[in-house]
């Protein structure tokens, strides 16, 4: 895990510094077409159970009433936040996250207090893990949002399938971590493309 640590402490360092400038345009644009804060920041729950605050930048409406679960097309969010949140740039702020130490680069996404409480026995091994801006569940589900916008009940689908299944995935990071795994992860995240992980291709 020392390898681990090193590369997410010197590749978010450098990262923030190499995209400084695309940073200030999102930021910039964010403020102009949607006012308010540029930054959206809530608890997540991260290793351990313990929470932290994470940092994206902001793609929903101030002040709406919605589910802790997205929905593509969602009224909410705005047309700006739809194109950030299609190229996942909402999540650039993630990398201060992940340079302080409460987030790797690979790993389970951390979910917002509630979920982790669902979490019983073997499950929990899951909490001991930091958690991620990418990771095996985050590449099966990279359409999830479209996904659930085709079901009638988009809370219950995430509730009885996408979660468990997620919990399933996070389990064989926990039990079959390797750095190699995790340079593959983030290759087929940044560009598009699909591993075989657990026996199935993602």
């Amino acid at each position: 895990m020392t390898l681990k640590w090193l590369f997410d402490r010197i590749v978010s360092a450098f990262a923030l510094i190499a995209f400084a400038w695309l940073l200030l345009i999102i930021a910039a644009t964010i403020k102009v077409e949607m006012g308010g804060p540029v930054l959206f920041v809530q608890n997540r729950v991260g290793r351990n159970g313990q929470l932290f605050r994470i940092h994206k930048f902001r793609t929903m409406k101030l002040n709406h009433d919605g589910s802790s679960v997205s929905v593509a097309g969602e009224s909410r969010i705005t047309p700006l936040g739809s194109f950030l949140r299609k190229y996942k740039l909402d999540e650039l702020p993630e990398l201060w996250d992940v340079m302080v130490g409460n987030m790797s680069f690979v790993g389970p996404r951390p979910d917002v207090p509630g979920y982790a409480d669902k979490l019983q026995g073997e499950e929990r091994n899951v909490l001991k893990l930091l958690p991620g801006i990418t990771g095996p569940a985050t590449l099966k589900y990279r359409n999830e949002e479209t996904l659930l916008a085709t079901k009638s009940n988009p809370q219950q689908y995430n509730d009885e399938v996408i979660f468990p299944d997620k919990v399933r995935l996070n389990l064989y990071y926990y039990h079959h971590y390797s750095f190699l795994m995790d340079l593959k992860i983030l290759f087929a995240t940044a560009f598009h493309s699909h591993i075989v992980y657990a026996g199935e291709v993602i």
